[in-house]
């Protein structure tokens, strides 16, 4: 087997070693890609933290993109050279979900302990996420990646494969926003602030963010946020109401922590649902008076990755970018190189950090 340097976690909450692994050669539908750049994600923090659980070692990172460098024999629609962004959204295209144009939700499992990557000694290595993007390569199944056109950088690229695609999707694709409709952005961090493009894409009357960052809700305003309201007072949905006039047709929570979903009832209008985007710590709970969402016609819809469909969904978002209406080169707040994971991930912990992007 070739073999590469990635970032390793072996054991939960501590640092990743850098390390060469080794990685074999991609086989029937798969492809390999050689990253250029690969975005930091709170998922993949959170994974390493140990809160959601999951197999070690393992390799995270799963918002890249890079070059088709090898593909397997029955591979279509993608070829050596192609520039491409690289998802976790692995699909089977067959099941009910893929079927039905919900690939995120495909039904076909993936064993990552049993992916194309082990240990400089042959050991086990998990491939978190379908993905192991903290690499200099990757090998995924080609319902993962997307070609580029020219004129995106690969640094703007990867920030496509997760944290766009799931701000923008939640909007346009989950809740379904409409022309004249009033949003409330819950959370102003990087799939927050896509969760406001794509409400000004979309064509909402109002767009509220609310942070607990006066800084934060500067930049939501950079965005396209209408208003914004501080986090910490006493009530800030009564701040949010106030600015639309009304409640809010869609209350997006960006954010994985349990009490915040508690607060998002409070924000909406009668008819308005919540879109929980934002995925707390494995066994957090909220709470709910249910009668009160029957009353009002009220709804709450989860949203996986933005219920994208990636070859129907980047493109036009790309061309959006290449336009000028959508912001990307703007998310990212700095680039490390993948050395210096350890300390990007302490500053993207620290929250004030839009994207920070791992560079090959």
């Amino acid at each position: 087997m070739p073999t590469i340097k990635a970032a390793v976690c072996h054991e939960f909450g501590q640092p990743f070693v850098i390390e060469n692994i080794d990685i074999r050669a991609p086989q029937d539908a798969e492809v390999e890609v050689t990253l250029a750049a690969c975005a930091i994600c709170h998922s993949d923090i959170t994974y390493a933290s140990g809160a959601w659980g999951g197999s070690l070692p393992a390799v995270y990172g799963h918002e890249a993109a890079g070059t088709v460098t090898a593909i397997g024999p029955n591979t279509k629609d993608v070829k050596i050279g192609d520039k491409v962004v690289v998802t976790l959204i692995r699909s089977c295209g067959t099941c009910p979900s893929c079927a039905s144009a919900r690939p995120t939700n495909c039904e076909e499992g993936y064993e990552g302990d049993h992916g194309p990557i082990k240990t400089a000694d042959g050991g086990k290595l998990h491939q978190a996420m379908a993905c192991g993007g903290f690499a200099e390569k990757v090998v995924v199944d080609a319902s993962q990646v997307v070609t580029l056109p020219d004129g995106i950088t690969m640094e703007a690229a990867s920030l496509l494969a997760c944290g766009v695609i799931t701000g923008i999707g939640a909007v346009v694709n989950a809740a379904k926003v409409r022309p004249g409709q009033d949003v409330v952005v819950i959370g102003a961090g990087g799939v927050g602030l896509n969760a406001i493009q794509g409400a000004k894409i979309a064509g909402a009357r109002r767009i509220v963010a609310v942070d607990m960052e006066p800084s934060k809700l500067d930049i939501a305003r950079e965005f396209g946020a209408t208003d914004a309201v501080l986090a910490s007072t006493d009530a800030p949905w009564r701040d949010a109401k106030a600015a639309m006039g009304r409640g809010a047709d869609a209350v997006l929570v960006t954010v994985g922590i349990a009490p915040v979903y508690d607060q998002a009832p409070k924000y909406l209008a009668k008819g308005g649902n919540i879109v929980m985007v934002g995925m707390p710590a494995s066994g957090a709970f909220s709470q709910y008076e249910a009668a009160n969402f029957a009353a009002a016609g009220q709804g709450m819809i989860g949203s996986k990755m933005g219920d994208v469909v990636i070859k129907r969904d980047i493109p036009w978002m790309v061309d959006l970018y290449k336009q000028g209406r959508l912001k990307l080169d703007e998310l990212i707040s700095g680039t490390w190189s993948l050395d210096q994971i350890n300390d990007a991930i302490d500053d993207t912990k620290t929250g004030a950090a839009k994207r920070n992007v791992i560079v090959f």
